[in-house]
């Protein structure tokens, strides 16, 4: 099947620790993982969530549910709230959110393949993967199947966004379910807030499944690109996750 690319852009994964967990062991003390995409030629950005709070493991071909969380036109503006921050409840007194900490970047493509969309992508950062991206399951290049879900179809409790958190579509794509529980992902579709998808691991060598060449380039701390395009600074988020793979 011929494969065409229909987005490409830039990725970052970043990682929130449980609340008054200021130093994160493992993938049990994590609260969520984020995926943001950054289309080129672009300001727009997009922040998803992966329900699992690890990818989806390509050789398995395992099926994670996840959601598109926040829309900005500003790429900064999807990581505006994902600093430090204090707050009070009722029963436990005051509580701290800890900082997110950055643990991936590189390049990325939404590639049409037949009657379905890949999401896929090759870091640039951290050079060699460690503990956080084989507990996370970040891999050094991977693909995945994404399939949005229709908003309209039923769901069992606990598998999805409540309903008022649901994407409320225009008509217009709301036409493109026909009536399915699920349609394949474009980026009009992607640019929902509350829209739900599922992704479906494929395989690890993108070049070999699609013919398609990500344009990866090496980066180091200095230069990566999280810190300038989202304005998350080296001050307030931990780096040794992104740069050395450590747990922070």
């Amino acid at each position: 099947m011929a494969s065409d690319v229909i987005e490409r852009g830039d990725i970052y994964f970043v990682y929130r620790p449980r609340v008054e967990r200021e130093r994160v062991h493992g993938v049990g003390e994590v609260q969520r993982l984020f995926m943001i995409l950054q289309p080129s030629h672009d300001k727009r950005s997009r922040r998803l969530v992966i329900g699992r709070k690890h990818l989806p493991r390509p050789e398995e071909h395992e099926r994670f549910w996840g959601f598109v969380d926040e829309v900005a036109e500003r790429p900064e503006a999807v990581a505006e709230d994902l600093g430090r921050r204090r707050y009070d409840t009722q029963t436990r007194g005051a509580r701290t959110q800890p900082e997110a900490r950055p643990a991936g970047e590189g390049r990325y493509a939404l590639v049409r393949h037949g009657d379905h969309t890949h999401l896929t992508y090759e870091l640039e950062l951290p050079e060699q993967p460690g503990d956080v991206q084989e507990e996370l399951t970040i891999e050094p290049e991977a693909s995945y199947i994404i399939a949005v879900k229709n908003p309209e179809a039923g769901t069992p409790a606990g598998a999805s966004l409540p309903p008022q958190q649901r994407a409320d579509l225009p008509k217009r794509k709301r036409e493109r379910f026909e009536g399915r529980r699920f349609t394949d992902a474009d980026p009009g579709l992607l640019d929902q807030e509350g829209i739900e998808f599922v992704l479906i691991g494929a395989a690890h060598d993108v070049e070999e499944e699609l013919d398609v060449q990500l344009d990866a380039e090496a980066e180091d701390a200095e230069s990566a690109e999280i810190f300038r395009r989202l304005h998350m600074t080296r001050e307030s988020h931990p780096t040794e996750p992104l740069t050395k793979g450590e747990w922070r």
